[in-house]
């Protein structure tokens, strides 16, 4: 069933959407997601297009910037640090998600509260979106993910997500590409974050927009960067591993030498001996390695922590910039009481640029309903742990 707009008193929300050469479908994008969240601040940030994809949004009313550094993990580094909002929206500009879910994980982001919602793509039968190759992928990266992190997720490469302001700015983001899904991914499980999922539609894409994404490169990229995180996330996990593996291999080569030289007192293999001796001593400074980095890992995750637990929750409460009145604000009930019959706003026309210092955009005042939630595929809601 349609999902209600949502009308939001004060938080400031930013929608980011990553475009190369997406001319044909931004611009429907920028006016879904006016159309689905008045008051919301689309970015638009090209990403080498050689298309009219900036003038595109830009007439659609969306705020344009350019991310000359190729690659969407280079926009959404640049995005997190340039934008300033209590609420961010990331969507690809390819049309293939509905906007009109958004109001609900908006919903759900508040009411949780949590600091990431994100949207897990549904097998549309009516459509072929969603290949069975990446399908099979996504699966795999999904289980693999879960196993190595202890934690649970239903499309860890999904580009429709939700978040809190303490997640963006509490987030590294090291990835260059397509990575970045699962670089996002991998921080809600480390960190232990709270975030849940909410089921959206998944259609094809238009006549004329070809995908960026290549099957086998970016998988074999994605893989790449789960052993990377796995080794900087788990070290004693990776390191491990490889001490089992050297010690065994140093077994495998020095029993029998140690077995001769116990019955005869000779080494007739000396060359074999020396073998197992390094990689026995490989193995254990291996293992060395990894208890160390794993000592790092924890001071490095406090750091991370305390700079994501220095900002407040984002929820109705925190979200509203209060006028000094305490009552309490209920978002089903019309309006702040705490504002009177209106709340201050300030709006931001397309082409302006935004400071960071300031907030990106007001709404006025208007009553914000609880989106109806019913979904014969139900939500689910998990807390990382």
């Amino acid at each position: 069933m349609p999902v209600d707009k949502l009308r939001i008193d004060s938080p400031r929300i930013a929608a980011i959407v990553p475009c190369h050469n997406e001319e044909i479908t931004v611009a429907k994008v920028v006016e879904d997601l006016k159309a689905a969240v008045p008051g919301i601040v689309v970015y638009v940030y090209d990403n080498c297009s050689s298309d009219r994809t900036a003038q595109r949004a830009d007439a659609a009313g969306a705020i344009v910037r350019k991310e000359n550094m190729p690659g969407k993990g280079n926009v959404v580094r640049r995005a997190f640090a340039d934008i300033d909002a209590d609420i961010y929206v990331m969507i690809d500009g390819d049309d293939t998600y509905e906007a009109a879910h958004l109001p609900e994980m908006i919903d759900t982001l508040l009411s949780g509260p949590y600091d990431h919602v994100l949207g897990v793509r549904q097998d549309n039968q009516e459509t072929t979106s969603y290949r069975p190759g990446h399908e099979a992928g996504n699966r795999m990266f999904n289980g693999l993910t879960g196993w190595l992190f202890r934690s649970e997720v239903s499309d860890m490469l999904s580009g429709y997500r939700v978040f809190s302001r303490r997640f963006v700015k509490s987030f590294p983001a090291i990835s260059r590409r397509f990575e970045i899904e699962t670089e996002l991914t991998v921080h809600t499980m480390s960190l232990r974050l709270p975030s849940t999922e909410v089921p959206v539609d998944f259609r094809d894409r238009p006549d004329g927009s070809e995908s960026k994404l290549s099957t086998v490169e970016d998988g074999f990229r994605i893989l790449g960067l789960i052993s990377a995180l796995v080794r900087h996330e788990r070290p004693r996990l990776f390191y491990g591993a490889l001490t089992v593996l050297f010690a065994g291999l140093s077994l495998v080569f020095g029993l029998p030498v140690i077995w001769e030289y116990w019955h005869t007192g000779l080494v007739p293999r000396f060359p074999t001996a020396v073998l197992a001796a390094a990689l026995m001593g490989l193995a254990f400074l291996l293992g060395s390695v990894g208890l160390t980095l794993d000592g790092l890992r924890r001071a490095r995750r406090e750091s991370s922590r305390l700079a994501y637990l220095g900002l407040p929750a984002v929820n109705v409460h925190t979200a509203i910039r209060s006028s000094g009145n305490d009552a309490e604000f209920d978002p089903r009930a019309g309006h702040d009481p705490r504002f009177g019959s209106a709340s201050p706003a300030t709006t931001v026309s397309a082409g302006e640029p935004v400071s960071t210092e300031e907030p990106v955009s007001g709404v006025s005042t208007a009553a914000m309903p609880r989106p109806q939630t019913q979904n014969p595929r139900g939500v689910r809601t998990r807390l990382v742990s």
